[in-house]
C-alpha cells in the first residue's frame, strides 16, 4: 500500500478527478489496512466534489465495520439512501454486514438491540439476499438466544445450505433444547462433521454421555475436533479412564492430536495420578514449543499433581517465553508441595522480569505463606496487592490471610481482618478461625466464633461439629 499511495499521490491532477483511482485506493486500504486511511480518502473525494458510487460504498462501509466506527457508518448509510445506491446488491450486502458487526459489540444491551434491528431493516429491504446473508441473519438471532426468531427466518428460507442447518442446530443447543436440536438433525438433508460434533457436545453438556458416545460412534467421518469433543466430555464428567482409552483409540486410527487433545489427556492423568501414562504422552510431543500455552501448563500441572515437582519445574525452566498463566501454575504447584520458600522466590523473580502479577498470582503466593507459616511475608504480599498493583483483594485472598494468622496463633489480628474486610465471612474463613482456636486450645474463643457467625444453617452445623471436636 505504501507504493500504491506513492503512485496515487504523484498522479496527474486531471486523473484525480476520476473516481476509479480513488476507489482502487479505498479498496486497497479496506482490505490491507490501515482501514482509517480508506475513510480519510473517502472524506477527501467528497471535499473535491467527486461522487462515490456502488464500487465505492462497499469498501467504505467495510472500513467502518472493521474499525467499529458506528456513527461514521450511519452517515455513509444516509448518503447512500439519498443517492439511491441502497438497491445495489453489493452496497446492501455491505450495509447488512455493517449492522451485523455493530450489533455484536459489548456495549449497552439496548444499543446492541438497536443495531440488530437496523440489520433486520436492511435485510428486509434487500432485493437479493445471498445464502450467506440469510445465514448471518439467522446467526444474529441464535447468538442473542432468540431461537424462535431464528426458526421463523429459517422456515422462510428457500435455499438452505449445511451452514444454515448447522446454525439453527447450534442455536437450539445453546439454549439447551437438545430434543429440538435432535429433531432438526434428523431432518438435515446433509450432515457434516460440524453437525455430528454439535450433537455430541449437546448431549455431553446435558450429562448424557452414553448418547453422546452413540453419536460419536455413528459418525461416518471424524476429525480431531470430534475426538477432542468426546474426550473432553469424559474428562469434564469425571470419567478419566474412558478419556484415556478413547485417546489411545484415536492414535490407533491415525488421528494426530492437537493442543486441545493434550489438555484433556494431561488433565485425566492428573486426576488419576497416572504419572507413567502422562510421561509417555509427553514423549509423543515432537515440538514442545508448538504445544500451546494451555497444553504446556496442563503438562506442568500434571507432573506437579502426580508428585514429580522437579520435572514440572525443569519443564517450566525450559519454556522460553512465559506468560503470567505459566508462572501462576508453577507458583501454585510449589506451594501445594510445601515448597513455600521456592514459591516466594518465584514470585519475586516474576516481578523482577517485568511481569505483572494478577489476583491468581497473589492467591498462590498467599497460599504459600499460609502453609509455610510466613506471617510477615504474607502480610507484606497482601498489602502489596492494592498499594502497588491496584488489585482489590477477593474473599479468597482475605481467607488466606485469616488462615495464615490463625495458624500462627494471631487470632486477634485474624478477627480484626474479618471485621475490616468488605465481605461477609464465609464458611472457609470461620473454619480457619476455628482451626486456629483448636491449635491453641482456645475453647472459649471458639465458642464465641461459632455464636458470632451468621452464615446460616451450613455453618451452624459445622459449628456443632467443631464443638464436638474442640470441647
Amino acid at each position: 500500500m505504501d507504493y500504491a499511495n506513492l503512485v496515487f499521490s504523484h498522479l496527474n491532477p486531471s486523473f484525480k478527478t476520476e473516481i476509479q483511482f480513488w476507489n482502487a485506493m479505498i479498496r486497497g486500504y479496506a482490505f490491507n489496512g490501515p482501514a482509517h486511511q480508506s475513510l480519510s480518502l473517502y472524506g477527501d473525494l467528497l471535499q473535491r466534489g467527486l461522487k462515490p458510487h456502488s464500487f465505492t460504498y462497499p469498501f467504505v462501509l467495510k472500513s467502518c465495520a472493521d474499525l467499529g466506527w458506528f456513527w461514521d457508518g450511519k452517515k455513509v448509510h444516509c448518503r447512500i439512501l439519498k443517492t439511491g445506491f441502497s438497491l445495489n446488491s453489493s452496497v446492501s450486502d455491505a450495509l447488512f454486514n455493517l449492522y451485523v458487526n455493530f450489533s455484536k459489540f459489548t456495549g449497552p444491551k439496548d444499543a446492541a438491540d438497536g443495531m440488530a434491528s437496523d440489520a433486520r431493516k436492511v435485510f428486509d429491504e434487500m432485493c437479493v439476499r445471498s445464502v450467506e446473508v440469510w445465514n448471518r441473519m439467522i446467526l444474529r438471532y441464535t447468538s442473542a438466544g432468540d431461537v424462535s426468531g431464528a426458526q421463523k427466518l429459517f422456515d422462510t428460507m428457500e435455499d438452505r445450505d449445511t451452514v444454515s442447518w448447522n446454525t439453527m442446530l447450534s442455536g437450539y443447543i445453546k439454549v439447551g433444547e437438545v430434543m429440538k436440536a435432535r429433531e432438526l438433525f434428523e431432518k438435515m438433508p446433509e450432515k457434516n462433521v460440524v453437525s455430528w460434533t454439535s450433537m455430541i457436545s449437546a448431549y455431553a453438556k446435558a450429562g448424557d454421555l452414553a448418547t453422546a458416545r452413540m453419536f460419536f460412534n455413528k459418525m461416518p467421518q471424524r476429525n480431531v475436533v470430534s475426538w477432542n469433543s468426546m474426550i473432553s466430555s469424559y474428562v469434564q464428567h469425571g470419567d478419566f479412564q474412558e478419556a484415556l482409552d478413547l485417546f489411545i483409540q484415536m492414535l490407533s486410527e491415525g488421528i494426530s492430536p492437537d493442543g486441545y487433545t493434550f489438555v484433556s489427556v494431561f488433565s485425566a492423568c492428573s486426576h488419576l495420578g497416572d504419572l507413567t501414562f502422562g510421561t509417555r504422552i509427553h514423549y509423543l510431543i515432537d515440538d514442545f514449543s508448538q504445544l500451546g500455552v494451555i497444553a504446556a501448563t496442563a503438562l506442568i500441572e500434571m507432573y506437579a499433581k502426580c508428585g514429580d515437582i522437579n520435572r514440572a519445574f525443569n519443564l517450566f525452566i525450559k519454556i522460553g517465553k512465559k506468560d503470567v498463566f505459566f508462572w501462576n501454575v508453577m507458583l501454585k504447584s510449589l506451594a501445594l508441595h510445601g515448597q513455600a520458600q521456592d514459591a516466594l522466590k518465584l514470585f519475586s523473580l516474576m516481578q523482577k522480569q517485568g511481569l505483572k502479577p494478577n489476583d491468581f498470582t497473589f492467591l498462590g503466593a498467599l497460599f504459600a505463606c499460609s502453609h509455610g507459616g510466613m506471617v510477615e511475608e504474607g502480610q507484606t504480599i497482601f498489602d502489596m496487592m492494592e498499594k502497588e498493583y491496584k488489585i482489590r483483594p477477593r474473599i479468597e485472598h482475605f481467607g488466606c490471610i485469616v488462615d495464615l494468622l490463625s495458624r500462627n496463633g494471631r487470632l486477634e489480628e485474624a478477627l480484626d481482618v474479618v471485621d475490616k474486610m468488605p465481605f461477609e465471612a464465609d464458611v472457609a474463613i470461620w473454619g480457619a478461625l476455628l482451626g486456629g482456636c483448636k491449635l491453641r486450645g482456645d475453647f472459649k474463643r471458639a465458642g464465641e466464633i461459632v455464636e458470632r457467625s451468621s452464615s446460616g444453617q451450613r455453618l451452624s452445623m459445622q459449628g456443632k461439629k467443631w464443638k464436638m471436636i474442640i470441647f
